[in-house]
């Protein structure tokens, strides 16, 4: 992984999550602000699965466990697609804070893909 995409996912994810979960217990339905950016979350993963495959061609290979790597990327990727999908069916404030909790979960997701990337097999 390169480390200055991960502090711009990082950055994006906590912000998103914290957008949400404000807009959430304010009261706030989805709207497309909050939808807008559990997208933008799912794009920059979208491009981190692409990385990740061409990486290693490129002389960056993970030196963790790749079928982990590979566990947390597609479940990072499902992740805000479910978020939106309950948020679009309930539509109720605690479907903000829901994805607000996605969003937070998907920064401790995306740490964690960086740390097994960077961090050899047994070390």
């Amino acid at each position: 992984m390169i480390l200055w995409f991960t502090v711009v996912q990082l950055v994006v994810a906590v912000a998103a999550g914290l957008l949400c979960l404000i807009m959430g217990f304010a009261g706030k339905r989805p709207n497309d602000w909050t939808v807008g950016s559990l997208a933008l979350i799912e794009l920059l993963l979208i491009v981190q699965a692409v990385l990740a495959i061409v990486s290693p061609f490129a002389g960056n290979p993970a030196l963790g466990d790749p079928l982990e790597y590979g566990v947390y990327l597609v479940s990072a990727i499902l992740l805000p697609i479910g978020g939106a999908i309950w948020a679009l069916l309930e539509r109720s404030r605690w479907s903000t804070v829901i994805m607000g909790v996605v969003a937070l979960a998907l920064a401790v997701m995306i740490w964690r893909m960086q740390v097994i990337w960077i961090t050899p097999i047994g070390g």
